[in-house]
């Protein structure tokens, strides 16, 4: 049976994995769930973490995307159940068991797994589809706090489990990452965009325009850095994101700061032209520079996205790595979330992005990897150079900081 696993591998993990080990892993998921419910036929799905490719914080204000699922994936052994009982045992987590005969929002569940579940199940009802009991037990490489998306993954997971159990796989990735970001929005509560769910859930390398936040304009582009002699790879700098939601929390808004001076709700409705007419008397107006600033990142960002989809397209690497590292610099200079203004000493990601430098001499790029401030950075490295870049950065961040990371070809989906 896991020797059925082995032509879809591949497609799940690109180019570099280990056969036995990745077997090893599905053998004892399935073990597991024998252990915990019994000897019913179990299902096996996978849902991929992600990362952003080009578009850092243009999202939220309706802007341009490059994101990606990756070779780090969540992956459950399920069974249906009799009953609308959805039991979920995760690795190091708690187990969840929510009753979904019961839909409504509980205030006791906000940023907790069951809430997903439920959120899910009613995005399910409200789209006229069946839901059902079942039961999982989880496992995950996708690293939380790594700015992969663990969260995105298992909301996925917990969709297309509804979905190819009881609906027979109607619904596509991107409707799938819907009924992710509503469960995450009004069960979990976060109000997070589409992003995150869009990379876990499509599979490959993925463009998408926000311009319709309701219905985002996808552009998928089959592309494998490695065919080209370089490595993405994420090194966790391992600083804390405590007392940091301030600092997220800042850049919408003060983009938003600048769109209001025209009347408008987000950036992507105002003119790049007219803002650098304007910028005199947008700045006596606000009274905020760095406000400023980040609008000119998500105007030069939205831009450099169309550049990097169309070198990706015509294979040109050298012109994709330019605007990374373009990229990378705009996040620095303009928007400003490399390190906290609350806390000029904490500087991982600055030193990071340094040492990048330093060992990749022009050959390659690096930018800061999703949110910032503290976290993670991302690095297109070169073959030659691979072990000499992951000895500095465990020289400096500790041993097993950094990850060779691949892009993800299939959706989120029943794989077994």
């Amino acid at each position: 049976m896991i020797s059925d696993l082995h032509g879809i591998y591949p497609a799940l993990y690109g180019h570099e994995y280990d056969e036995k080990a990745m077997d090893e892993r599905f053998s004892h998921l399935l073990e597991k769930h024998t252990e915990l419910f019994g000897g019913k036929e179990a299902a096996v799905f996978s849902a991929a973490g992600r990362t952003e490719i080009g578009g850092n914080h243009t999202d939220h204000n309706l802007g341009k995307v490059i994101g990606g699922s990756v070779n780090l994936d969540t992956i459950g052994a399920v069974s249906k159940r009799d009953d609308s009982r959805v039991i979920i045992a995760s690795d190091g987590f708690p187990v969840v068991d929510v009753d979904i005969s019961d839909l409504e929002v509980k205030a006791g569940e906000k940023n907790g797994t069951d809430s997903l579940v439920r959120g899910i199940a009613r995005a399910f009802i409200d789209k006229g589809l069946r839901i059902g009991g079942w039961e999982a037990n989880t496992t995950t490489r996708v690293l939380g706090g790594s700015g992969l998306s663990s969260s995105a993954a298992i909301e996925v997971l917990i969709a297309e489990i509804f979905n190819a159990l009881y609906n027979d796989d109607r619904l596509s990735p991107v409707e799938l990452a819907k009924a992710g970001k509503y469960a995450e929005n009004v069960y979990f509560g976060k109000p997070s965009g589409l992003l995150d769910q869009m990379c876990c859930a499509h599979g490959g390398i993925v463009g998408m325009d926000f311009r319709d936040s309701s219905d985002p304009a996808i552009t998928p582009v089959s592309f494998s850095f490695e065919d080209y002699g370089y490595t993405m790879m994420i090194t966790d700098t391992r600083g804390s994101h405590a007392d940091l939601t301030d600092e997220y929390a800042s850049v919408p808004p003060e983009m938003r700061e600048v769109a209001a001076y025209y009347g408008k709700t987000n950036l992507r409705e105002v003119s790049f032209r007219d803002f650098l007419r304007d910028i005199k008397a947008i700045r006596g107006s606000i009274g905020n520079d760095r406000a400023l600033l980040r609008a000119y990142h998500f105007f030069k960002e939205n831009e450099r996205v169309d550049f990097m989809l169309q070198a990706l397209q015509e294979g040109d690497i050298d012109g994709f790595l330019g605007f990374v590292q373009e990229s990378g610099n705009s996040s620095f200079r303009f928007l400003q979330n490399v390190y906290p203004s609350s806390s000029p000493k904490d500087q991982g990601l600055s030193l990071a992005l340094a040492l990048s430098e330093e060992i990749l001499m022009g050959d390659g790029a690096s930018r800061v990897h999703g949110g910032g401030f503290a976290g993670t950075i991302q690095a297109y490295v070169p073959e030659s150079l691979i072990g000499k870049y992951i000895k500095g950065m465990e020289g400096l961040f500790g041993e097993g900081c950094t990850m060779r990371i691949a892009i993800r070809q299939r959706p989120v989906s029943r794989i077994l």
